[in-house]
């Protein structure tokens, strides 16, 4: 699973979730990309599980570039802990997706393989997803 090596803080607030993603929002490194349509918090989990979906279908041919990483640490209280007593413990770790955000890429396959690939990853994720193409710029 992924989560970072270090962190410099290991409680950070929750933060806002504004706007549309200004980076990261074109397909770059392959030829097809699993778009983010909405935004949300992924959590590292739901990465390994599309992931695997992907190169399951695949299996294992072509190449797989994931391009969202969970840096954000989410803090939760143990259960039937009463109210206080300062911030919980770190449990699990996010990525932050904003509307936009190509998070999958694949290259070296035919499409229906990327699309219905894409297709399984989309439904380990908790956001609306969307299959792009990589536009070609002359």
């Amino acid at each position: 699973m992924l989560m970072p090596s270090r962190e410099k803080f290991r409680r950070v607030h929750r933060g806002h979730r504004r706007g549309i993603a200004c980076r990261g929002n074109h397909v770059d490194f392959g030829d097809f990309g699993l778009k983010a349509m909405t935004g949300g918090w992924v959590t590292s989990r739901q990465i390994e599980a599309a992931r695997v979906a992907i190169t399951r279908h695949m299996k294992r041919r072509g190449k797989l570039w994931i391009r969202l990483f969970p840096h954000k640490p989410i803090t939760a209280k143990p259960a039937e802990t009463r109210m206080g007593s300062g911030k919980g413990s770190p449990e699990m770790h996010v990525a932050v997706v904003k509307p936009g955000h190509v998070m999958f890429e694949l290259a070296g396959v035919p499409e229906d393989i990327a699309r219905e690939a894409f297709r399984l990853a989309g439904h380990k994720l908790p956001i609306q997803v969307r299959f792009t193409r990589r536009e070609e710029t002359a």
